[in-house]
């Protein structure tokens, strides 16, 4: 008999019909408004036609999506890589944990502007502004999340891997990295969508490219149109990002289903 050979499907970005139909009222909502404006004496680039707002899309440039997408991935990178070791070396050291706990939940206090402000006033290059303030808020987040994954592996599993006397490296490697991808994962999500917020406002403050500082001429220009269509273009880089780290979970977790 042959064998046949089943695959599993990769889930892929997908919209619920209840989701399609949602976008579709608010889309026709908006154009009625639209109409209307004029008559309620609203000046009608308050309330752009979907038609203004479809050639304000046609007209943004590729560049800044690029470069805005680079600093989210690479800052995203530097924080999980933060974040991790920091975990690992506070999991392993009671004391350095008690020192250092309180100083990331302060860290997570601050608030988004107060961190570029900082970075305004400390650091003279752009780049290494964005990089900062990103990082300072996105590490600490895979941090706390890593650390408490690791402090949620069963007792049982910790006292056996110990008992064959590991090096630090093995203890990591083999039981607790594979135990926290799950939450891992978990933090990439929230984090995504936290960096792509962050680095919109880090932009707008010194920045020469970037959708950040596209939306700041627009908002110098009173272009509501092009202020929206830079939106949706943020937010069609959320989902795409979301989807590519969905299809790499649903890869890496498929013993789970």
């Amino acid at each position: 008999m042959a064998h046949v050979e089943h695959r599993e499907s990769v889930p892929v970005l997908t919209f619920p019909r209840q989701t399609i139909v949602s976008l579709l009222v608010f889309a026709a909502c908006w154009e009625g408004m639209s109409h209307l404006a004029p008559l309620l004496g609203i000046p009608p680039f308050a309330i752009p036609s979907l038609l203004r707002i479809s050639k304000s899309i046609l007209t943004i440039t590729p560049i800044d999506i690029v470069v805005t997408l680079a600093r989210v991935i690479a800052a995203l990178i530097a924080s999980f890589i933060f974040g991790l070791v920091l975990a690992m070396a506070m999991y392993r050291s009671e004391t350095l944990d008690q020192y250092l706990h309180p100083m990331i939940r302060i860290l997570m206090a601050v608030p988004v502007v107060s961190w570029i402000l900082f970075a305004v006033l400390w650091f003279p290059g752009v780049e290494f502004r964005i990089g900062f303030v990103l990082v300072v808020v996105c590490g600490p987040v895979f941090l706390v999340d890593t650390l408490d994954a690791m402090r949620n592996v069963p007792r049982e599993l910790r006292h056996m891997m110990q008992s064959f006397r590991p090096t630090t490296v093995q203890f990591f490697l083999k039981l607790m990295l594979p135990a926290i991808v799950p939450t891992i994962f978990t933090s990439w999500k929230v984090n995504i969508s936290l960096a792509i917020r962050v680095v919109t406002i880090a932009e707008l403050v010194g920045a020469v490219t970037g959708i950040g500082h596209q939306l700041s001429v627009a908002q110098e220009l009173f272009s509501v149109a092009d202020v929206f269509a830079w939106t949706i273009v943020l937010v069609a880089l959320l989902f795409l990002l979301e989807a590519l780290v969905a299809r790499v979970e649903h890869r890496l977790l498929r013993w789970r289903s």
